[in-house]
């Protein structure tokens, strides 16, 4: 018989109490993922492990490799905890898998079985793959194959391969958080981190309209379906802003420099008040320091106060090559770029805004006005699994 095995990190870390519901919540995640993509199974939660069984162990592994709080995931062969049977199921796996000249190594743990330890455990199983397989030879620090063995209270486990999984903790842990997720490449990486830490998640969307590319809103619905990915199951919400009134007003003013500050300030009212009406304790932004004009300390300073809610940056001291490598892992980095522009963005933004004169601004624009009429119109889109679907 074969089972999916979970193991986990950080969530092992926790008390006993905080430990027992954060495992209770990724199985609730497994479970919702494995029904969302139509797979029978049966999960179990001994001590250390999370284990599924069902007839395709393979798409369940799959399936279990996008779940928060999952380090990695093994299809695993079960035996009873002896090491009799351990070594055989070892020795048949190696022999499919080893060639002569490969190097080779086991790996063994044993946890609430007695009469053997586990280096006793894995000297056992690799003396038996060398007489089964005696054109190869034992290396415990490179080795080209490499077998794990486990004798647990619960059962014995066989398995040569562990494929990674996103780690953190369980997605719906922690609260929900407001990322405003734009076109761009930071904002969808910025929305995973915070639901790779347990965050639930609902996007905002704020559409240029005609100020910006025709691409722009295409894409962000792309971005948004595709971090659905990662909480399948789930619904996700995209709330859409129009802010073509905003943009109305604010090229009218003569100063163009201080546009991207009083837009992003905008953003900010707008979302702390979208938030406030849908339980999200916080705003998550993409914004990367000295990344952009908008973007520097300076600038920041004068922005932030705009919420009222706290602002997560977690990409704030990340490398730009850091942040793409991580949204084609992701899966929402496009290669071929749309028209994604603004019209409204200045040629010479402003790096050091002053506060008093943002004020200003403010008030000549009427900012208060357009963020209670922005916010009284705003549309929901919803993803779920990957895909955009309509709300009933």
């Amino acid at each position: 018989m074969e089972a999916v095995m979970v193991r986990y990190g950080e969530v092992f870390l926790k008390s006993e109490q905080v430990k027992r519901r954060f495992i209770a919540q990724m199985a609730k995640n497994i479970r919702l993922a494995l029904e969302a993509a139509s797979l029978g199974h049966r999960i179990e939660t001994p001590r250390g492990r999370i284990l599924i069984y069902g007839d395709d162990p393979a798409s369940i592994a799959d399936t279990v490799t996008r779940i928060f709080g999952v380090v990695d995931v093994s299809v695993a062969t079960v035996t009873t905890p002896d090491i009799a049977h351990l070594s055989g199921v070892a020795v048949e796996r190696a022999k499919t898998a080893l060639q002569p000249g490969m190097t080779f190594a086991v790996r063994g743990r044993r946890s609430g079985v007695e009469g053997f330890s586990s280096q006793e455990l894995a000297g056992t199983v690799g003396a038996a793959i060398g007489q089964a397989v005696p054109e190869a030879s034992v290396n415990l620090s490179k080795p080209d194959y490499e077998v794990f063995v486990e004798a647990r209270d619960f059962g014995g486990f066989v398995y040569d391969s562990r494929q990674p999984g996103p780690g953190g903790l369980p997605f719906g842990t922690q609260g929900r958080v407001l990322t405003l997720l734009s076109a761009g490449i930071d904002s969808p990486v910025a929305s995973w981190l915070m639901m790779r830490r347990g965050c639930g998640m609902i996007h905002l969307h704020m559409r240029g309209g005609r100020f910006a590319g025709g691409d722009v809103e295409e894409t962000a619905l792309r971005h948004h379906a595709q971090i659905s990915r990662w909480c399948p199951g789930y619904p996700l919400d995209l709330f859409v802003v129009e802010m073509e009134p905003f943009f109305e007003a604010l090229v009218r003013l003569k100063e163009p420099r201080y546009r991207c500050i009083l837009c992003k300030r905008f953003m900010l009212k707008v979302a702390s008040e979208v938030a406030r009406r849908h339980a999200a304790h916080a705003i998550v932004s993409g914004d990367n320091l000295g990344q952009v004009a908008s973007q520097t300390l300076e600038n920041m300073a004068v922005i932030a106060p705009a919420a009222t809610v706290p602002v997560l940056r977690p990409l704030i001291g990340f490398d730009k090559e850091e942040i793409v490598a991580q949204a084609r892992m992701i899966g929402t980095f496009d290669p071929v770029q749309g028209e994604l522009g603004c019209t409204v963005a200045p040629k010479h933004p402003s790096i050091a805004a002053r506060a008093e004169i943002i004020a200003e601004y403010e008030k000549l624009l009427g900012m208060e006005e357009l963020v209670s009429a922005a916010v009284e119109k705003v549309v929901r889109r919803r993803a779920q699994s990957g895909t955009l679907v309509e709300i009933s």
